[in-house]
């Protein structure tokens, strides 16, 4: 029996730039642009996160002005509504994902639809059968439903129209789907219907789930531990774990020992690990709901920057701000600012500005401010149109 490789050491500073080529931050316009810019960046992403917070734009339409520097939000509708090329789903959260992955999906739509969802265990079969005679009528939102008695809610994101959540039951079971939004007024049809098909197709085997989730993180990752490829899905991690080991076995995967990662392994394609240098000048002002964010410890490994996600957090006690945005330049995360819109006078309110990492050193900040401040300025055209 052959031995397991030994690991590569890799330094933080490479396993940067590793992450910053897979997120595509390492180039200014890497998709190009318009719908077709869209559905190229989630499918190369894997998932964009949709949230409601909107004291700044909504992280989805942020996340993918982070990719393409000439995109509208009507870009995004456009790609959902019109190419059809996007959907929604739930990941570890409800999210933006390719069409091409939509079979992936579906074993957890079936499961719903065979053993119930646990946040709508109330949606009575008569909501059921009310909201489905309505959605075979044609697309409608919630404001369609008029009739409504409401009633208490079983958890806090709830609504309190039945309507409602059979609704959402029905989205979950993949009966029905988001057609469209207007803000985060959601637009439902029947699945079949807005992707002009006869009947769903073939669900992704448990194999093809597994390489699914192994290449999504390889592909938007770089390199990739079990947790963070499982992320928020710990039954997945024992088949993914298998797979992993399979592929460093035939050499395609290779085991790399982080900096400052103690016990805890990674790996990655040895194409990944071809030597590749970020733009210094390069500056992102990022959502807390990034991809490079999201998953805290991996950021805080990699950057050595732990983000503060302090909206729920009584004011006195927050040291960054109510709703900070980290800022990427180069491949180092050097502040974060506490930014908030304000759309009825039409411009961008500075809250707060702290100053991490080398932004903290006195020399050359003048320079640095002004790289930021000039990336603010495009931030600001980007919140105030449309």
């Amino acid at each position: 029996m052959s031995r397991a490789p030994k690991p590569l050491p890799l330094p933080t500073t490479q396993a940067r730039q590793i992450w910053l080529r897979a997120q595509r931050l390492d180039t200014r316009a890497p998709f190009g642009e318009g719908a077709r810019a869209v559905a190229d960046a989630i499918a190369h992403l894997g998932y964009v996160q949709i949230d409601t917070i909107n004291v700044i734009e909504r992280c989805h339409h942020h996340i993918l002005f982070s990719r393409i520097p000439t995109y509208r939000r009507a870009d995004l509708r456009d790609a959902q509504g019109v190419d059809k090329s996007v959907f929604e789903y739930w990941t570890h959260a409800l999210s933006y994902i390719s069409s091409n992955d939509f079979r992936v999906f579906l074993p957890a739509m079936r499961e719903h639809k065979r053993e119930g969802h646990r946040w709508y265990a109330s949606v009575t079969p008569a909501d059921t059968r009310k909201v489905m005679r309505l959605l075979r009528a044609g697309p409608l939102t919630i404001r369609d439903i008029e009739d409504d008695v409401l009633t208490e809610k079983e958890h806090l994101w709830q609504s309190r129209k039945p309507s409602k959540r059979a609704l959402q039951l029905a989205f979950y079971t993949g009966v029905a789907t988001i057609s469209a939004r207007q803000g985060m007024l959601k637009t439902y049809d029947l699945m079949t219907r807005h992707f002009g098909w006869d009947k769903l197709p073939k669900p992704a085997s448990p194999k093809e789930i597994t390489a699914y989730l192994l290449d999504r993180a390889l592909r938007s990752q770089g390199v990739v531990s079990l947790d963070s490829i499982c992320h928020l899905d710990a039954p997945s991690k024992k088949a993914v774990s298998a797979l992993i080991a399979a592929r460093v076995r035939r050499g395609e995967l290779v085991p790399v020992a982080i900096e400052g990662a103690g016990k805890q392994e990674h790996w990655a394609s040895p194409a990944a690990l071809e030597p590749h240098d970020v733009p210094p000048d390069l500056v992102h002002i990022l959502s807390p709901f990034d991809p490079l964010i999201i998953q805290r410890k991996r950021t805080n490994l990699i950057f050595g920057y732990n983000h503060l996600f302090e909206a729920y957090v009584p004011k006195a006690k927050r040291k960054l701000g109510y709703f900070a945005l980290p800022v990427l330049v180069g491949d180092e995360i050097v502040a974060a600012l506490d930014l908030k819109t304000d759309r009825q006078a039409k411009k961008l309110l500075m809250q707060k500005w702290t100053w991490l990492g080398q932004g903290k050193k006195t020399v050359g900040r003048k320079e640095l401010k002004q790289k930021i401040e000039e990336e603010l300025d495009r931030f600001e055209r980007f919140q105030l149109a449309e």
